[in-house]
């Protein structure tokens, strides 16, 4: 299983709150299901830059990650999660996936998950669909 690492920490830590993912990678639509862990901020982010995010949140907040990749995998969305348990879920109990995005970020604070994951989709859009996707300590790595 191949990895990519692409270190962010630079890049993230000037970005403007103005930046948006409106680049010739991410030009497309996507389709994202939040975590509830993640938070609504990333949600409604997502969505103003013309994405289809939906925050689970909304449906049940105490839905299990199982049920959360179900749903996922049936929309073909790609979920943003904080919950290492999806990595237990996809690698040790073969769940399918339709791409996860996992950010490793304890304690973050709300500006800080939305720039990190504009930059993600800014530079690394096409890399996300399918894949599992890991942001931590400034290092974006792709399997």
């Amino acid at each position: 299983m191949s990895r990519q690492r692409f270190n962010t920490l630079p890049i993230w830590l000037r970005l403007s709150e103005s930046t948006w993912f409106h680049s010739p990678h991410s030009s497309r639509q996507m389709r994202f299901l939040v975590d509830f862990n993640v938070g609504r901020a990333v949600a409604d982010d997502l969505c103003q830059a013309g994405h289809d995010a939906v925050f689970v949140g909304d449906t049940d907040p105490r839905m299990s990650d199982a049920d959360i990749l179900l749903w996922a995998v049936r929309e073909r969305r790609i979920v943003v999660t904080m919950d290492a348990d999806f990595g237990e879920l996809v690698y040790h109990s073969g769940h399918p996936h339709s791409g996860v995005l996992f950010l490793r970020m304890p304690g973050a604070r709300r500006e800080t998950k939305v720039r990190i994951v504009k930059w993600i989709l800014e530079h690394h859009a096409s890399d996300l669909p399918g894949r599992f996707c890991v942001f931590d300590a400034g290092t974006l790595r792709i399997r």
